[in-house]
């Protein structure tokens, strides 16, 4: 057999240098400018920052008044935001109209979410259960004796005194720690085999997201007065807490239904067949897959409760944003800025917090990640 060989007789075509695959230059074009529509949009973006920075900067930082600052100042013509408004009145903003005397009561409850509550969101964290009872049984109970008073010689402190970002983060971390377990009897009451107890669960459900929640809040505060016998009250901060939690629990339930039904037919057949009850199937084989699927779903419920705080001011309470509504009225700090400053405030608050659950969120589903594409 001839041996065939090619030798080639003119030098080939020269072609450009291979794209890069990786570092600056090839970031920008893959995430910036890969097509002439995403190149229009950056430039876009780009004017739209170079517009809108340089306002804010001089608004919040260029020409604001800093803490320390006076009124005087803040009333300056084409002044900037009035930071010294909110250093003075930041106490407001926290505790309300709870006694300054007794501003240490809350802080060692704030003290005590912290060093309890953090290391129990640490999963590598020791002495979980004996933590976990701390923050669901010790914790409340102190919290109540020291907020409220009138025993061990605390001085009693009506709810209606309590305000500010204090409210704000009693009603959602209860409504957290409550909706959620409530929100998963609901679902597996709603696809439960027994009619009178499916039938209740789906008509709460229902029945409480066919309405807003300022119409639970507005019921809680005007008409369960009225079912009440005569001369008996109703604590306002118990009313917000009741409702709003029902009201989030409801949501709750069909978050989690939802991942109930995403898991397959086999998982439930293969518990079966392992012999475990009910109670032990859903508890160890198919609630901890179907919460894991539906970490997203669970956190915007979350979110959506810290942020629906805000309308607790149905039922007379004084949260964050109505606190900073009622100090924006104040004359003392009447400024061309002050009610902008302030509610930039209250966002920047709501937005930290929230911020935070939804980054807390995607660590848990990174770390429960079992390969699935996301």
């Amino acid at each position: 057999m001839t041996d065939i060989a090619f030798v080639r007789s003119e030098m080939a075509t020269a072609q450009p240098a291979p794209r890069r695959v990786s570092g600056m230059i090839a970031w920008l074009h893959k995430n910036l400018f890969a097509s002439i529509s995403d190149s229009v949009m950056t430039i876009i973006a780009v004017l739209f920052l170079l517009w809108i920075v340089p306002q804010l900067y001089g608004f919040l930082i260029g020409r604001a008044v800093p803490p320390g600052g006076t009124v005087e100042q803040c009333r300056v013509e084409n002044v900037g935001a009035c930071w010294a408004y909110i250093a003075s009145e930041i106490e407001f903003f926290t505790y309300g109209f709870y006694p300054m005397a007794e501003y240490w009561r809350p802080n060692i409850v704030f003290a005590m979410l912290a060093l309890i509550g953090l290391p129990l969101l640490w999963p590598s964290a020791p002495f979980k259960i004996a933590n976990a009872l701390l923050f669901f049984i010790v914790f409340p109970i102190a919290s109540v004796i020291l907020l409220s008073g009138g025993m061990f010689g605390l001085r009693y402190v009506p709810t209606e005194q309590w305000g500010g970002l204090l409210v704000t983060l009693i009603i959602s971390v209860f409504g957290i720690c409550v909706s959620l377990p409530l929100g998963i009897l609901l679902a597996l009451g709603r696809q439960s085999k027994l009619p009178i107890i499916k039938t209740l669960c789906v008509a709460f459900i229902e029945l409480i997201r066919a309405v807003p929640l300022i119409t639970v809040l507005f019921m809680a505060s005007i008409m369960l007065p009225l079912f009440m016998p005569q001369g008996t009250t109703v604590d306002k901060l118990l009313r917000a807490l009741v409702g709003v939690t029902l009201f989030s629990s409801a949501y709750m339930a069909e978050v989690v239904r939802g991942g109930m039904q995403a898991i397959g037919r086999g998982q439930y057949e293969a518990a079966q067949a392992l012999g475990l009850g009910y109670w032990r199937r859903m508890g160890f084989v198919i609630l901890p897959q179907a919460l894991k699927h539906v970490i997203p779903g669970i956190v915007g419920n979350f979110i959506s409760l810290f942020k629906d705080t805000s309308l607790v001011y149905i039922v007379g309470m004084k949260d964050l944003l109505e606190a900073v509504k009622t100090k924006n009225d104040a004359i003392e700090w009447a400024s061309p800025t002050q009610s902008v400053t302030g509610y930039i405030f209250a966002a920047a608050v709501f937005w930290i917090f929230c911020f935070s659950i939804s980054r807390y969120s995607r660590y848990w589903e990174r770390r429960l990640n079992t390969g699935h594409k996301r």
